[in-house]
């Protein structure tokens, strides 16, 4: 597994606490993709701009490349009941671990003991709990009809949308970025969630090329920090792939390297060697990026405003700076941004 060596900091995750108001979560997306604000950030100064997103591409010159992240969210919350009792089962799909093998959160776990076979649409799937390992993760094996576990995944399962909206998502599609291609995520690079067709190929049409890299989103995205001191914090470990292909573009580049997405930045950073130049590799990454932390390829970064204390908040701090990052969370609050995974965007250049 891809890991950096952690920098020395005394930072705690208190420093990267910030007063949300409930009111300021997005429970739902806006009806067209590209009108979410976009506030433009230098990192260095921490100049502000307010604008609509779809003036990313005043912001963007030829020569850019802009980094995306392909991977498609699974409908990954399936809802059944244990075989032998018909008690309620709740299964959330983590990660593939071979054929008809996934690893998954099961709840209540204490029902779900090595042994346990759990029913899902009268029997269209059934899921055999084979193994508890760390962190109370399950493996299960799925047995189904038909030739295909995605599209039976696809006819039963739910969007996992994370715990903090409740409402729920009428279209399928608004938690999946346009450009979505290889399954495998458990929630979606919401960065991505902005574009639409039609800005994408204006931003073609302008000179930028558009370089695709993979990383499947686990649910660890959403595990709190726990530990105060942050290296002491276990970062989740998620699989991430980037083609030669890709590795070539930016490379390759006349301009800047621009990540949409923490991401795509974990993985662009996770590939770079220390003179920046982008390896294609596929494997598994716990990168932790924080403040102390050397960008070794990433120029600017299109992202959304993050949880109080995440890990997501310490990257783009460490992308910027702490007290830059804290102020342009203030301003958003005090301008009504709407944060979090349907939220509005952020542009640190």
């Amino acid at each position: 597994m891809i890991k950096n060596t952690l920098p020395e900091t005394n930072l705690t995750k208190q420093d990267f606490y910030y007063d949300l108001p409930p009111e300021r979560i997005a429970q739902t997306p806006l009806a067209v993709r590209d009108s979410s604000k976009l506030m433009c950030v230098s990192r260095e100064t921490g100049e502000l701009e307010h604008k609509i997103f779809r003036d990313i591409i005043d912001y963007l010159e030829e020569g850019d490349v802009l980094v995306i992240n392909d991977s498609k969210v699974i409908p990954a919350r399936l809802y059944g009941v244990k075989e032998d009792s018909g008690i309620d089962m709740e299964v959330l799909l983590l990660r593939s671990r071979g054929l008809d093998t996934w690893e998954v959160l099961c709840r209540p776990g204490r029902r779900a003991k090595p042994g346990t076979v759990i029913i899902f649409a009268d029997g269209l799937l059934r899921a055999t709990v084979t193994d508890v390992i760390e962190d109370g993760n399950r493996i299960v094996k799925f047995e189904y009809e038909g030739d295909n576990l995605y599209s039976v995944f696809d006819e039963i399962g739910h969007m996992p949308l994370p715990p903090y909206i409740t409402e729920k998502l009428e279209d399928k599609d608004r938690y999946q970025t346009v450009y979505a291609n290889e399954r495998g995520s458990a929630a979606a690079p919401t960065a991505g969630l902005h574009f639409t067709p039609e800005l994408l190929e204006a931003i073609k049409a302008k000179g930028v090329r558009i370089a695709p890299v993979m990383l499947h989103v686990g649910l660890g995205t959403f595990r709190p920090v726990k530990e105060d001191a942050l290296a002491d914090h276990i970062m989740h470990s998620e699989y991430i792939s980037v083609s030669q292909e890709s590795a070539d573009i930016i490379n390759n580049r006349k301009g800047r390297l621009i990540c949409v997405g923490t991401t795509s930045c974990r993985t662009i950073e996770s590939v770079a060697t220390e003179d920046g130049k982008i390896q294609a590799i596929s494997g598994d990454t716990g990168i932790f990026i924080y403040p102390g932390y050397k960008f070794k390829a990433v120029d600017a970064l299109i992202t959304n405003f993050h949880l109080p204390e995440s890990t997501l908040l310490m990257l783009v701090s460490a992308f910027s700076s702490r007290e830059i990052m804290l102020n342009a969370y203030e301003e958003a609050i005090k301008n009504e941004y709407r944060f979090f995974s349907f939220g509005d965007a952020m542009f640190i250049h």
